[in-house]
């Protein structure tokens, strides 16, 4: 494995996971995990995050043995055939294509609060457009940007919480405390069971686009060392960050007036007067969204490329650079495509994050999968070393708590088409790639690019694993 001297550190790598998680799935669209769930909304982050740390750490053992730009989806045609890498790379980028549509509704719903007559299609529409272009920037200066931004809505997650823990302890000037709040009149699950089942499709959302790591440790610096180091940082960061802003808004507001059209932030800063700082909060949401579709767009478009590059994508889609322009532009446009499709159905906004939340869990599922698979066959890397604990029992449990959330979806109203426009989307990817199988048969031609492939992928993993072998005999 090359070294990069001049590669992203763990800790770029670590801002642009947080950068791409953190956004309107958090700031916007947990309103309906915690109008559904009531105050046992904290029990889906704590789980939620549990599931996160696996999945992380299997993506880990998997890309520190070959840091291919392809990430997950490649291992998941070795492990399980060519078919199932094509269905999870067009599956992820679609589903995916449709939740960033969201975050730029996201940001139209905040914007509306200060101009209501102001047209989400058009506003949404530009705001992609800017991304897109801004995305056509090199990955060095793009992940600088990136980390700029996610130290941004950090620190404003961070105020607001300070804030809010002021506010219930009485110690802000000229207020008494408010104490136990809103949660002192709710019961813990208003919803019941089904209602808190249903709210983790919004919760696992909220922590999907870590999978970024994966796509930039092939720019990573020393990855075999930089990855889980970022891997770690990752998982600390976000699930201290959901859980204590999480824990502190709940006594803040009643969850029962939580709407989808607002931030539960910045409704919990007005409703107790801080309107200054509702709107100061406003203008971080929309920078802190911005940065999240600008990494998720950087991993859109090089899964096209790897697609590409494979045989399994259009070939005008492929790039000779480094950056794959093509991938972007086609991923922009896609965009808008995917924010028109949306106003088809009566919350735009729910449908968009609920189909991408459905790609996000199916693509999670065949990680885990494709991670027991791969685990079995070339042992734990890296070294030797695992990283993963509880190996195959806890890679099998996360994989059947993500498929339960998956058939909990309907739950939660207005979920059910998001379901539905995933199983269309999985359905439609594999008659695809059963019609691209029998094209190349009928017309005498094969997949020998994608083999060629994944014989260099099996070839690395093999020369990885004899390095381990060395190792383990000089020891």
């Amino acid at each position: 494995m090359k070294k990069k001297e001049n590669g992203l550190s763990a800790w770029q790598l670590t801002m642009m996971a947080v950068g791409s998680v953190i956004g309107g799935s958090f700031f916007v669209g947990s309103s309906v995990a915690i109008k559904a769930a009531g105050p046992s909304v904290l029990l889906a982050y704590i789980f939620a995050g549990i599931l996160v740390y696996f999945i992380l750490f299997a993506i880990s053992e998997m890309t520190v043995a070959n840091t291919d730009s392809g990430s997950f989806r490649t291992f998941a045609a070795q492990a399980f055939g060519q078919g199932t890498g094509f269905v999870v790379g067009w599956v992820y980028w679609a589903g995916l294509t449709l939740g960033i549509s969201s975050e730029a509704t996201a940001i139209s719903l905040l914007v509306r609060a200060w101009y209501p007559n102001v047209s989400i299609a058009i506003l949404g529409s530009i705001v992609i457009i800017f991304m897109t272009l801004l995305n056509l920037l090199e990955a060095d200066k793009l992940s600088k940007l990136e980390s700029a931004f996610a130290s941004i809505k950090v620190l404003a997650i961070i105020c607001f919480s300070v804030i809010a823990l002021l506010l219930i302890f009485g110690l802000y000037p000229g207020r008494t405390s408010i104490g136990a709040g809103s949660l002192s009149s709710e019961a813990f699950m208003p919803g019941g069971f089904t209602k808190l089942a249903g709210s983790m499709l919004i919760v696992m959302f909220a922590y999907s686009g870590f999978e970024v790591i994966g796509f930039t440790a092939s720019e990573a610096r020393e990855p075999t060392k930089t990855v889980p180091r970022a891997i770690r940082q990752t998982v600390v960061i976000l699930i201290g960050i959901y859980i204590l802003s999480a824990a502190v808004l709940l006594p803040l507001i009643p969850t029962s007036q939580l709407s989808v059209t607002s931030s539960p932030m910045v409704f919990a800063l007005n409703t107790h007067g801080f309107g200054w700082a509702g709107t100061a909060l406003t203008i971080v949401l929309i920078t802190a969204i911005l940065s999240t579709m600008l990494a998720t767009l950087f991993g859109l478009a090089r899964t096209l490329q790897s697609l590409a590059d494979e045989g399994l994508a259009p070939k005008w889609l492929k790039d000779k650079t480094d950056v794959p322009y093509r991938g972007i532009i086609f991923t922009g446009i896609s965009m808008l495509a995917g924010l028109g499709i949306g106003f088809l159905f009566p919350n735009v906004y729910l449908f968009l994050v609920s189909s991408g939340g459905f790609a996000m869990l199916f693509t999670y599922a065949v990680i885990m999968a494709t991670h027991i698979r791969f685990r079995k066959s070339h042992g734990c890397p890296p070294h030797g070393k695992c990283q993963l604990w509880g190996f195959p029992y806890t890679s099998a449990f996360v994989l059947i708590m993500l498929v339960l959330v998956i058939i909990s979806m309907p739950f939660v109203e207005d979920q059910i088409s998001g379901l539905i426009a995933g199983c269309l989307m999985v359905i439609l990817f594999s008659a695809a790639y059963l019609a691209l199988r029998y094209y190349r048969k009928s017309h005498n031609t094969n997949f020998n690019i994608k083999r060629e492939y994944l014989a260099e992928v099996s070839e690395e993993l093999s020369d990885f694993d004899k390095k381990d072998d060395d190792k383990k005999k000089s020891d």
